[in-house]
């Protein structure tokens, strides 16, 4: 063996402890449980439901970043379509989760109420234009056979219908995250002025 061989010094790349990780199993389940909420919110589509699923998901994107929040809302949502069958929605649902998820948790890495707004502000408004293109290619694509099926709801339905749906979980998201933030976040991580 060489010289060089012998000094080799391995790492723990482990990016989240053990607590981290049953807590996103247990905001996972949470968040496929969510999906089973179905609220109607706009009367002109009650096709068109609410559910709080993105909240567990964005909770832990907040406390422990961009990946976490994303690792769990994908696999809420792939829960959920494993036990509807519904793949399309999913992978519909997840295009628009990605957009909201990301720019919040990215954002809020600075620490503070102003980052966790402007970051939801920003998840906002891409999960809102994500969610008109995939229903304009996915949805077109694998339900609605062409695009002029939907074309007509997009201004008056799909883009309200988002911006409530993405607004009332961004609030809930506030809510929840401060009230459980220093049960779920590691101490070393808390910064004064933490929202």
């Amino acid at each position: 063996m060489s010289e060089q061989s012998q000094h080799i010094h391995f790492e723990n790349t482990n990016r989240w402890s053990t607590k981290q990780l049953v807590t996103m199993a247990l905001m996972c389940a949470l968040g496929a449980l969510f999906m089973y909420v179905q609220l109607p919110i706009l009367p002109s589509a009650p096709f068109l439901t609410y559910d709080p699923s993105l909240v567990p998901a964005m909770v832990c994107g907040f406390a422990y970043g961009p990946g976490a929040g994303t690792a769990v809302a994908a696999m809420a949502i792939v829960i959920h379509a494993l036990t509807t069958g519904d793949w399309v929605g999913a992978l519909m649902n997840l295009v628009a989760t990605l957009g909201y998820i990301l720019p919040a948790a990215i954002v809020y890495q600075m620490h503070t109420y102003k980052g966790a707004v402007i970051g939801l502000a920003l998840g906002v408004i891409a999960a809102t234009a994500l969610s008109m293109v995939a229903n304009l290619t996915v949805g077109v694509w694998f339900w609605y056979g062409s695009a002029d099926v939907i074309l007509p709801l997009m201004l008056p339905t799909v883009l309200p219908f988002n911006l409530i749906k993405t607004v009332l979980n961004s609030v809930l998201t506030l809510v929840v995250y401060k009230a459980v933030s220093n049960l779920i976040t590691p101490k070393k991580d808390q910064v004064k002025g933490r929202a």
